[in-house]
């Protein structure tokens, strides 16, 4: 007696590998995405650290604090990608360490 093969064995054999692939591609962007969100927050982070340094240079080697941030991009070499950021900088006083803020500007 012969046995006959079942038909939705085959449905399931070829629905099997297009989902599995749909699974892993569906993984890997959301590793990449993952990746690219904990690269923004390095940036941002390595930037803020650039500029309290900044400030602490300045008045390690002038005795007082920038008083602005264009002083400190124009003499201690800062850059700031103001296309992505937008920073917030506040001198209260001339030995006040100053307010430093950076945010991620929205697309």
């Amino acid at each position: 007696m012969r046995k006959r093969k079942n038909p939705w064995l085959g449905m399931l054999r070829g629905l099997l590998l297009p989902a599995a692939a749909a699974v892993a591609l569906v993984m890997f962007a959301a590793a990449l995405d993952g990746l690219s969100a904990g690269r923004d927050a390095e940036d941002l982070r390595q930037l803020e650290e650039a500029l309290r340094r900044g400030c602490a240079a300045c008045y390690a080697a002038e005795g007082v604090y920038p008083p602005n941030l264009e002083y400190l991009e124009d003499h201690y070499g800062i850059r700031v990608d103001e296309e992505r950021y937008a920073v917030f900088y506040s001198a209260f006083a001339d030995n006040l360490m100053p307010d430093v803020t950076v945010v991620v500007r929205v697309p």
